[in-house]
Order: structure tokens, then sequence, then C-alpha cells
């Protein structure tokens, strides 16, 4: 059949796969017709100085893409080399923010100088368009600003170019005046290049903007004095704060809102070192954080600034210190192993920045997995013991992994890099993997551990396996499924049942590649049931609640009987349930029940409690770990959250963050779950429900036994 052509102009820019008919990771294309199997024809926008000029078109799968606006595509293309595209996709909020960015806006910019405040003049369209297919490409032109916020007077020179992965950061530019104009004009000097300012680039800040309209006066005084006073600040923000007498105090944003009495938003900030005068996270006799005394200080949000400190302005001869990684404490191994962090501890030893394991050449998949897996898990502790003298070098290298994270609260890149490249294969050091290859790897060939999951398909034929994959159809689930009822039914339709309860059960969701999804949305299920998946086990009559003899998958999504939950039916309940007319051509299957087994005995449930999820958001991983029985007991991890420095010379920072609104929106009945709107829970949450990849299961009554250690 021949391809569909694409009547909408469609962008596109490859993410993964090996190369094939042209395309590569990282090359931006057009989409030009799609064929039946799912694949994309395309124009191919290549790198260099013929960017915008198409070659011969190529084909991909479509889930090896990601979609791309015109705008998006033209500003990814002024980007080289390539892989710098994908880390910049890494990062979509910043992405997205560059792709709206307005005259006058303040961004940060990469220098050699360093990260150098910045106002964007104008976007620049460089090369020239010789026919209808070619593509310019867009960077932009900038003024810096000096150390103190002031336009730099010195003598007008070539305003520089940059492209979107040179901008670190934006700021809303709420105090720059309106009413400048634009020229159109040439540019010759960069490279031979066509560069041709446009007269408008998108326009964002409406609100700011109306507010400097109705009040011009407060426009020209804040015009006096570009500041990022009024920098949008979020808990967890670095800022400092210049008193009266112009000492300036650095700190952590713990807590904003209206305090008691006042009108305006204001910030609790818990210093980094003590100062008179200052609390203990109480203002105005009202409790709003809890710091060590005289560390916590209130002031309103306007007086709060980025902390300068991660801005690299070193003076000429002086080599920047701001981009060293941070010193780390040495860790010593002691002889005893770390047990998993308690629960009335973790806060203190794991949320902040620098927290958690650091990231470092595409491997948060690997950072999220083991975060997830070992910092608070009870059931897999067995498994890092005190090695044996026969174990592999890998594994104590995994141990002191470990020990460190639960000890000091914070992995180096440097000690997991270590580990990565004892695993046995250079694609682990430099590219992206996905969690279940390296759970595979890590549960076999690191701890030498049996299968966690055994597995009985309809010819009764045995098979084992590290991780479970959803299958199923679309058709057979509500727009928002649990995570009980993809697997219920992925197991039915499969005819899968599991030989016995698992210790860890690992569900990988039906997903392909980064983003497309068969589900939008996927709602966390706190407790797993698997009585009714377990192969020759006691089940009870899902209508009279006696011995369970017959199984009915036709039943599963009968909308009179539950839906979404499994159907097994004693012999009264089966034939009275498929003497309905709707259900006469059901095809029901006998279960194989224990003969020891009275029909009118009391089933047990097996069920199992979540204590992770694996994201992926654009290629990036980030984990969600449930650190302990209390129901808001939540972080979020993030092991590349943000990055101080250029990629030559800077590090990741990782982040942990508590996320008790995680544990308020699953404390919810399910049926208040299937109606809740995901757009208006809070962006954790949002996240979860909108990138799940894989919910992390574990059963405490019967933790991991210890690993099969090979013989010498």
């Amino acid at each position: 059949m021949e391809p569909k052509p694409v009547v909408k102009e469609k962008f596109f820019i490859v993410i993964r796969g090996k190369s094939r008919k042209g395309f590569s990771r990282g090359c931006i294309g057009r989409v030009e017709a799609e064929t039946q199997r799912g694949e994309l024809m395309g124009l191919l926008y290549c790198g260099g100085s013929n960017a915008g000029t198409p070659k011969s078109g190529g084909i991909v799968r479509r889930e090896d893409t990601y979609p791309l606006t015109r705008h998006q595509a033209q500003l990814l293309l002024f980007v080289s080399p390539v892989n710098k595209r994908l880390e910049l996709l890494c990062n979509p909020q910043l992405f997205s923010a560059i792709c709206e960015l307005s005259q006058d806006d303040l961004v940060v910019v990469k220098h050699k100088k360093g990260h150098m405040p910045s106002l964007v003049k104008n976007l620049m369209q460089i090369g020239k368009k010789e026919n209808k297919d070619d593509l310019h490409m867009l960077g932009f032109e900038v003024e810096f600003v000096d150390n103190d916020h002031n336009l730099s007077s010195k003598k007008p020179a070539p305003l520089p170019l940059f492209s979107a992965a040179d901008i670190v950061q934006v700021v809303p530019s709420y105090s720059v005046p309106l009413g400048l104009h634009w020229k159109d004009g040439q540019c010759g000097s960069l490279n031979r290049k066509a560069v041709t300012r446009i007269n408008s680039m998108p326009a964002i800040r409406t609100h700011a903007r109306q507010v400097r309209e109705s009040h011009p006066e407060q426009s020209v005084i804040q015009s006096q004095s570009l500041t990022t006073s009024h920098v949008p600040l979020e808990v967890g923000s670095m800022v400092e704060v210049v008193s009266n007498t112009g000492i300036t105090v650095y700190g952590v944003v713990r807590w904003l809102g209206v305090p008691g009495g006042k009108t305006d938003e204001w910030a609790g900030i818990e210093l980094d070192y003590e100062v008179n005068g200052c609390s203990d996270g109480k203002y105005g006799g009202q409790r709003y954080f809890t710091c060590k005394g005289n560390r916590a200080l209130f002031v309103p949000v306007t007086k709060c600034s980025p902390d300068s400190r991660f801005f690299c302005t070193s003076t000429e001869g002086e080599t920047p210190k701001s981009t060293e990684t941070p010193p780390v404490p040495p860790f010593e191994d002691s002889e005893e192993d770390a047990p998993p962090i308690p629960e009335a501890e973790t806060l203190s030893l794991l949320v902040g920045r620098m927290k958690g394991i650091q990231g470092h050449i595409n491997s948060c998949y690997l950072d999220a997995t083991l975060f997830s897996l070992f910092s608070s898990s009870v059931t897999l502790d067995n498994i890092c013991q005190k090695p044996a003298d026969t174990e592999q070098p890998i594994t104590c290298t995994l141990r002191k992994i470990v020990n460190c994270l639960r000890r000091q609260g914070f992995v180096p890149a440097q000690s997991v890099m270590n580990f990565r490249k004892e695993l046995g294969c250079d694609t682990f050091q430099t590219e992206e993997k996905d969690p279940e290859e390296f759970i595979t790897l890590l549960f076999q060939k690191v701890l030498c551990m049996e299968p966690l999951l055994k597995l009985r398909s309809r010819e009764e034929t045995s098979q084992g396996a590290y991780t479970f994959q959803i299958f199923l159809e679309k058709e057979q689930m509500g727009q928002m499924p649990t995570v009980q009822q993809l697997l219920d039914t992925s197991c039915l339709s499969g005819d899968l049942k599991f030989e016995e309860m698992p210790s860890c059960l690992m569900v990988q969701m039906p997903r392909f590649g980064n983003k497309y999804k068969m589900f939008s949305h996927i709602i966390p299920s706190t407790e797993l049931d698997i009585t009714d998946l377990l192969y020759n086990s006691p089940r009870e009559c899902f209508v009279c609640g006696r011995l369970a003899m017959h199984e009915c998958l036709q039943c599963l999504p009968d909308c009179k009987l539950q839906p979404g939950r499994i159907k097994q039916y004693c012999n009264t309940c089966n034939t009275q349930v498929h003497t309905h007319p709707s259900r006469q051509s059901h095809s029901t299957k006998a279960l194989m029940v224990p003969g020891d087994v009275a029909s009118d005995s009391p089933v047990s449930r097996h069920t199992m409690q979540l204590f992770a999820v694996l994201c992926i958001q654009t290629s990036h991983y980030v984990s969600f770990v449930k650190y302990g029985p209390d129901p808001h007991s939540w972080l979020f991890f993030d092991s590349m959250a943000d990055r101080c420095g250029d990629d030559q010379h800077g590090y990741n920072i990782p982040e942990i963050r508590a996320c008790p609104e995680l544990g308020d929106f699953l404390s919810q009945p399910e049926e208040e779950l299937a109606r809740a709107n995901p757009t208006q829970t809070p962006e954790l949450v949002r996240r979860l429900l909108c990138d799940s990849y894989m919910f992390l299961y574990q059963n405490p009554a019967k933790p991991l036994s210890k690993p099969n250690h090979p013989e010498p």
C-alpha cells in the first residue's frame, strides 16, 4: 500500500535507534509521508553550514522520534554537535521557556568567561533560503549584563550570537521597559553565513506586561536598575538576600506563601549559617518549617535573588572555581553493611541538592534504578550483605555505592562510573539504556540471582523473568487504568500465572519509546493483589465467596460486574452468571484447585506494596521512592536536576525533594482517583501519572534470598 502523504507540516528529531536509511540519532527531519507500518518518510536536515538545506529522504520508526514544531526544529538546527540537541530536550521546562523567549527577556548563557547574565535582543535567521524546502536556523543575539546587573557601558560591539543550547537559565523580564522597536538588518560577520534579524519573536509574559502598562511609573523605576529580584521561586531554590547594611546571606527556600499579618508573598529561607535574630522556622509565633536555631529568615520574595555563587563570573587571569566538582567527604567503607535508611532519618539525610546519586553521561536510567532499589527497600536488603571472598569485584563496587548512599546520602559520579566500567560492555559507559536491560544484568550477572519471577503459560511451560512487561489491547481498558487493572488484564489475556508469590515485582508499563505510550495517564496501585494470578492456588468465587472452580476472561470488562476485576466462580455461580444472554457465548476455563481445600474454606489474600516508580520524559529517567510506612513518605529523585558549568568542565547536580503531596493523592479512594483530572494535580503528581515507566512492588514478609554465589 502506498504511504499516506502528510498534509500538515510536521518536524521531528531522532532520539533513539540505530542509523537507518539516512537518519541517525540527533538528526532533524520533516515528515513527508507515513507508512502503514508506523514509519515516517521524510527529508533530512543535517548539521554544519548547510544545516537548513535538506538532503535526500530517509525512513525512521515513529517510536524513535520526538515531534517538533517548526520553531523548535529551527532552534535545534543551530545547535551543534547533535548530542547537545538531545541534552537540551532532556530539560523540557528550559527548552519550552527558550522557545517562548521575548525581546529583552533576561537569560543566562554559557560563555568562555563563564555563565553570563544577558538580555535577549534579537531572534536571528541563519542561512539563505534558496528553495521551498530549506529551513532557516534560528539563534539569539544577546547583550551582556555586568556583575552589578547594569547594561555594560563599554564601547558598542557586534552582539554575540548564541544557540538555544547555550542558554542555561531563563528569567522573566519583569523589570524591562516596553516600547522597543526592531529594525531589519543584515550581518555578514558570522563565518560568512547569512544572518537576518526577525521582526517579531514569540510573545509571552502577558500578565507581567499588563502590570507594567497599568503602572508606568513603577516600570520606569524598575528599568533604572536591572535586577533578578522578581525571579519566580519554588521550594528548594537557592537564593541570596542583601541586608540594609549590605551584607549578603545565602540559603535555600523552604517555604513560600503569605504569612499572618502580611498581604504579599514571602519566602522562608534556611540560611547556610547561623545569624543572630533569625529563628528555627517560626515567624510571628507560627511555625512554617523546621531547621536549626538562628537559621530561618523570612523576607518578601522581592528581596530574593538567585544565588550568585552559581554564576561563573571570574575576572581576567583567574581560573573559574564554581564549575569544579564540589568536594565530597571521603567515604570509609566500614566492616558492617549499612541498613536501609530509616524513615525518621530520611529527610535530614537525603533531601536537598547534591543528594542521591550524581548523574554523568547518560546515566539517569542507572541512577534512578539504583536509588529506587537500594535506598530504603527492606525487601532488597539481603542482597547487600557483606560479600563472600569468592564474590566478584563488581559486586563489591555495588555494595560500596549502596553503603555510601545510605550513610552519606550522596554518591559521586566517579563511583558510579567505576561500576559502569565493570559491567562488561562499553555501551553502559556512554549510551542511553532502558531500566529493564540494566535490571536484568544487575540481578543476573552482578548479583548472580535466579529470575525474580516464575511464570507459567497456557502451554503449561515455566519461564523465568526479572521484570514483567504489560501486553494488552488498548480497547480492553478505560482511558486512565490502574496498575492492578493492567496487570490483571495482561495476565488473563496472555493466560499467564505466577508459579509462586514473588518477593519483588517490577511491572513495565505499555509504552514504546520515549514519547508514544498506550495510555496518557496511569493510576498507581499502592497495593497489588495477586491472589487471583497465582497458579494452583485457592481463589474465592467473585459472587458468593466460596471456593472458585472456573475463570472467565470475557467477564473481565463486563460493566455490570465491576469492569477491570478478574472474575472466577464456583460451579453454581458460574452457571447462573452465564445464563444471561450477553454471557452465553463466553468460554470459561477450569481452574487448578488443590484437592485438600474445602469449598467453604476462607481464602487468604496475597498482596504486594508499591515502593518505587521509575518515570521517563524525553529520554530522561527520574524516580519516586516510598521511604517508610507513612502514606506521605515519598521522595522524588533526579540525578541530573541541574548543572553547573559547561559540558567539558561542569558537573551535574542531583536533587531529592520530599513529595508528601503524592501521598495525599494516592490516599483517595479508587473511585475518586478514577475521576481525578491529572491536569489539576500538583506538578510532581502529574509527572508520575503521565510519565510512569515501571512500577516496583515488594513483599516485606518475603525478603529476597541471598545471592547464589558462584563456585570458586
